[in-house]
């Protein structure tokens, strides 16, 4: 594996959130001097949190897969997730509703799920999917060490025995006729291959190696910490500090002193001037392309991920057919990703996804309020509406899709809000991601472990890229491994052994800990 040459004892972290963090914990671990520089008052990125009057509101992820990864930063420097976030796993996982009115709890226990498909649609479904769990399984052991927790310096690296493991997997396959041969029924179909979308890419183009997002969804289990998802960057910024780092909040980088070819210094908006011996660069790629002075060399440029609308609604009311997360399927399936990712229009027949954290976090909300979280993916706006366009589209589109809720079952929605914040490809784009999207460069095959953006700097020798825009790509687990590997980039060491996350009965034994002590 490449590594940063020369002296590495001081690091400069450009950005507070999950990558950072986890490249931060890394770092701290193996004895290297962190400085973290954040532009927001608070840390998260993506993953950070505002209020709304009286409602705490994550802004961005609400879907905690993994937690052992990021357990494996906190150990770094000898601490524990289990201290410092209470988790809770969540069952169902999802809750699925159908356009035909029909609903499926999805749970993550095996017996559980298949007696619920076995209610749903039959015993040959269920025995289906029997097979199809263990074919996730095996799919993400063929693939976490060697193709989604490395480095990659070569594509080279492919060839290796795991390679010739997913063939035989028929992960090199499309996605949805792979889910096919064990679910005829298109609706369970859909339960295992919408995660695709997390990728950028419809089920029916998206590789089937790309089912291990469905493992993690669906196989490895589902979890919400209390306090919400902005708890995790909290504990991790607070377990930071405790091992020394130091932070700069409501700082933002303007400029990358260079000596030849290498970083000596980062300059701030507060005029600072800080040397260091290496910088982890964590912003959105075309940020970090500025500050380096480069342009990325891919013919064609990147292909983006679609993007989101996301609706947070603080109600004075709830409705008892949501579960915690509940994915709202409309009667398209096809169509809609055609939509999303090829005509750039905003969905005719939408699936949502609507999160109530207030489910197993009350304090989030006033007493007797709940809080929703509506998500309708959109087109980024490199082929859909651009923002000139949503600017006018927005109010539209809100009472559109409020309309369609109540349609749905959410009969009063409209009535029932008393503070809302939407979200758009406006606002996505103010906050520097490129294409007005947060999920960042799509994972097609050409943008996939060894052919994403690199996290090395080509020139630069002791740059390092982490987030969702380089290796291994988007998504909390899949971030949080990015600022591992970028960490060891810089300390030249392999990844470590992942600890076994285990809990007891059928919840994590994790009590509330210290997730304070970052203040504005």
């Amino acid at each position: 594996m490449k590594s940063v040459p020369g002296p590495t004892e001081h690091v400069v972290v450009v950005g507070a959130g999950l990558s950072g963090l986890a490249a931060a914990l890394h770092l701290l671990g193996a004895q290297r001097r962190v400085t973290l520089v954040e532009r927001d008052a608070l840390p998260g990125g993506r993953a950070g949190r505002f209020d709304m009057g009286d409602f705490r509101v994550d802004s961005g992820p609400t879907v905690l897969t993994m937690p052992e990864i990021a357990d494996e930063a906190f150990a770094a420097v000898g601490d524990r997730l289990a201290d410092r976030v209470e988790l809770v796993e969540l069952h169902p996982a999802y809750r699925a509703q159908f356009a035909d009115r029909t609903q499926l709890d999805v749970h993550t226990g095996a017996e559980a799920m298949a007696e619920e498909i076995r209610r749903f649609a039959g015993d040959r479904e269920a025995d289906g999917y029997r097979r199809l769990r263990s074919w996730l399984t095996d799919l993400y052991a063929a693939q976490m060490r060697r193709f989604i927790d490395t480095n990659f310096d070569s594509p080279l690296q492919l060839l290796h025995p795991d390679l010739l493991r997913l063939a035989r997997l028929r992960a090199f396959g499309r996605l949805d006729p792979q889910i096919g041969r064990f679910l005829s029924d298109e609706r369970l179909r859909r339960v295992f291959s919408f995660q695709a979308l997390y990728a950028g890419v419809a089920p029916e183009r998206a590789l089937a190696a790309y089912a291990v997002i469905a493992y993690m969804d669906t196989v490895a289990g589902v979890y919400f910490p209390r306090g919400g998802m902005h708890a995790l960057p909290r504990a991790m910024a607070d377990s930071a500090a405790a091992a020394g780092a130091a932070f700069h909040w409501n700082t933002e980088v303007t400029e990358l002193e260079r000596s030849g070819d290498r970083v000596t210094a980062v300059r701030t908006s507060s005029g600072e001037r800080i040397v260091c011996d290496a910088v982890v660069l964590t912003p959105d790629l075309p940020t970090v392309y500025q500050l380096l002075g480069k342009s990325p060399k891919r013919a064609g440029g990147l292909t983006h991920s679609p993007s989101a609308v996301i609706l947070h609604a603080g109600t004075d009311r709830t409705w008892p057919q949501l579960a915690h997360h509940t994915i709202s399927f409309g009667a398209a399936w096809k169509s809609t990703f055609r939509e999303l990712t090829v005509d750039g229009a905003v969905m005719s027949d939408p699936s949502l996804l609507i999160t109530r954290p207030t489910t197993h976090d009350p304090t989030l909300a006033p007493e007797g309020k709940h809080l929703h979280y509506i998500l309708a993916p959109c087109p980024n706006t490199d082929i859909g509406p651009g923002v000139r366009e949503w600017r006018d589209l927005a109010p539209r589109y809100r009472d559109g899709l409020v309309a369609e809720l109540d349609r749905r079952g959410l009969e009063g929605l409209g009535d029932s809000i008393e503070q809302e914040s939407l979200i758009t490809p406006v606002d996505w784009t103010a906050q520097g991601h490129a294409a007005g999207t947060p999920f960042s460069a799509a994972h097609t095959f050409a943008q996939t472990g060894p052919f994403r953006p690199r996290n090395l700097v080509r020139g630069i020798e002791n740059a390092v890229i982490a987030g969702c825009g380089t290796t291994p790509g988007v998504g909390v687990p899949t971030v949080l491994i990015s600022g591992k590997l970028a960490a060891a980039r810089i300390t030249g060491s392999g990844a470590p052994r992942r600890r076994t996350f285990s809990g007891r009965g059928n919840s994590l034994a994790l009590r509330s800990g210290q997730t304070g002590g970052i203040t504005r």
